[in-house]
């Protein structure tokens, strides 16, 4: 390449870069891996509360492949994309079974595994192993695309490869293990904390002399990507059921889907739905809640809570209700995995009125 990329972003790190962050400063695998899957759409201030609980109950790969998926599930309950932590447990397992408790060194073996995608295994590689591995996530592709003037449109898959092909030209070539995990960290840092989406800090910059975007006074028009997704919305009845004694039906939801493995209540799509679930002598007591908004990536779910308080004898009958649901204790719900809406609905409710220590189920 024309501009020596590398140099100028170590220097900047080792002196102005995050280095406080508890997944920094390690070559640890599991802990990187750890941190770059929860990392992936959500914001650090987020990962910095669950990263520390996580690595407490889970200290290291074999702990979490033993652990049982609910519990794993439950963990990762408000972080969302729950994919993920599907995903990290059944990596965990592969990890163990198949190579020994140890993490592949090479960017190649490690996208072999589950829910590790080719940034990914580059940033475990290039820190743990010193790897010469390119990152692109998107931090990492607008901090490219506004250095090298690259406007080609990264919705197609053409110029995303090429885009990936001149990130691995910029990369060190000399004394990869400390220069590698240096720069790598360095170009996170870049994209994170300067080289911002909307109001780029350009003055503090370390390659601002290079870069083609600020020489052009255009760095908002990087990186180029036309295709956009449309936002939709949705409104979602749920059947909230339990007992005075804080007993709780929920469900597991199928994959795929909306919170797809995790325990929720019933979903319906109208009122008249659900209510038509619930037996005749029960639907008098059907209470509404108010209504709760919930965002994800691309749609904005309005979630309908149904109330529908019931005695402690229902449990030993059948209601007539989906058989895929079972009643959870208040001691049972909080280890299991639920979106967060429906964990804080419970936590709520919980606070309101406490179960009663050894009431009959």
């Amino acid at each position: 390449m024309r501009f020596d990329l590398a140099t100028p972003v170590m220097h900047w790190q080792k002196e102005f870069g995050r280095n406080h962050l508890p997944w920094q400063n390690t070559t640890d695998p599991y802990r990187v891996w750890l941190s770059e899957i929860m990392l992936q759409q959500t914001q650090v201030v987020t990962v910095l509360d669950y990263f520390p609980r996580f690595l407490a109950r889970f200290p290291e790969v074999r702990s979490l492949a033993n652990a049982h998926l609910d519990e794993v599930l439950s963990l990762w309950s408000g972080l969302g994309y729950y994919s993920r932590a599907r995903n990290l447990h059944a990596c965990a397992v592969q990890v163990m079974a198949l190579h020994g408790g140890a993490f592949p060194g090479t960017a190649q073996t490690l996208t072999t595994l589950p829910g590790i995608g080719r940034s990914t295994a580059a940033a475990i590689a290039s820190i743990c192993f010193g790897e010469r591995a390119a990152i692109l996530d998107g931090n990492v592709k607008r901090v490219l695309t506004r250095f090298l003037g690259f406007g080609e449109d990264l919705a197609k898959t053409a110029n995303e490869r090429a885009l990936w092909d001149l990130a691995t030209q910029v990369l060190p070539v000399n004394d990869l293990t400390r220069s590698m995990p240096r720069y790598t960290q360095g170009m996170m840092d870049l994209g994170a904390t300067v080289c911002l989406s909307k109001k780029p800090l350009c003055s503090t910059c370390p390659v601002q002399q290079s870069c083609r975007a600020h020489a052009e006074g255009t760095p908002q028009k990087y990186p180029v990507k036309t295709r956009k997704l449309k936002r939709s919305a949705q409104s979602i009845w749920m059947l909230w059921a339990q007992t005075p004694q804080g007993v709780v039906r929920l469900s597991r939801r199928p994959t795929p889907g909306v919170w797809a493995g995790l325990y929720c209540f019933e979903l319906f799509d109208s009122r008249e739905a659900l209510e038509a679930a619930v037996p005749a002598p029960y639907r008098a007591a059907l209470e509404d809640e108010t209504v709760v908004p919930h965002v994800l990536t691309h749609k904005d779910l309005f979630l309908h809570p149904v109330r529908l308080l019931l005695p402690a004898e229902a449990l030993a009958t059948d209601t007539g209700m989906q058989a895929a649901a079972a009643w959870f204790t208040a001691h049972q719900w909080p280890g299991l995995g639920l979106p967060a809406p429906v964990r804080k609905l419970l936590l709520r409710d919980a606070q309101i009125t406490m179960p009663l220590e050894g009431a009959p189920l």
